[in-house]
């Protein structure tokens, strides 16, 4: 396979109250997708679908996230998800709780041998 990467979106995400890391995640990979509109796709002839997609997501708390649970919010393309001891948690003033923030790289390739066969 001749991977190529084409496109690297980052995102940002938080759980302000919940300490959800799963939802941190999840708004972190929507705030890298969500921002652009790409047609890079369109651009080498490839359908949708063929675009593999490497998310990497940085939290404190790695196991609390469900990565099965990310993988729908993709629209389309082949997504995986990976997942790192990164981002911040951030205890709340009076010790009621903690914020949670996740980041999020997102990579975009596609398989050009493929393409050329």
């Amino acid at each position: 396979m001749d991977k190529t990467r084409m496109v690297t979106q980052f995102g940002m995400g938080t759980s302000i109250r919940s300490r959800d890391y799963t939802e941190a995640a999840a708004r972190a990979i929507r705030d890298a997708l969500w921002h652009h509109s790409l047609n890079v796709a369109d651009a080498f002839g490839f359908p949708k679908e063929a675009m593999l997609i490497d998310a990497e997501i940085g939290v404190q708390d790695p196991a609390a996230v469900d990565p099965a649970a990310l993988l729908g919010i993709f629209p389309y393309g082949q997504p995986s998800v990976r997942l790192v001891k990164g981002g911040l948690d951030v205890t709340q003033p009076d010790g009621s709780g903690t914020t949670v923030i996740a980041n999020a790289a997102v990579i975009v390739s596609f398989d050009m041998e493929r393409h050329h066969d």
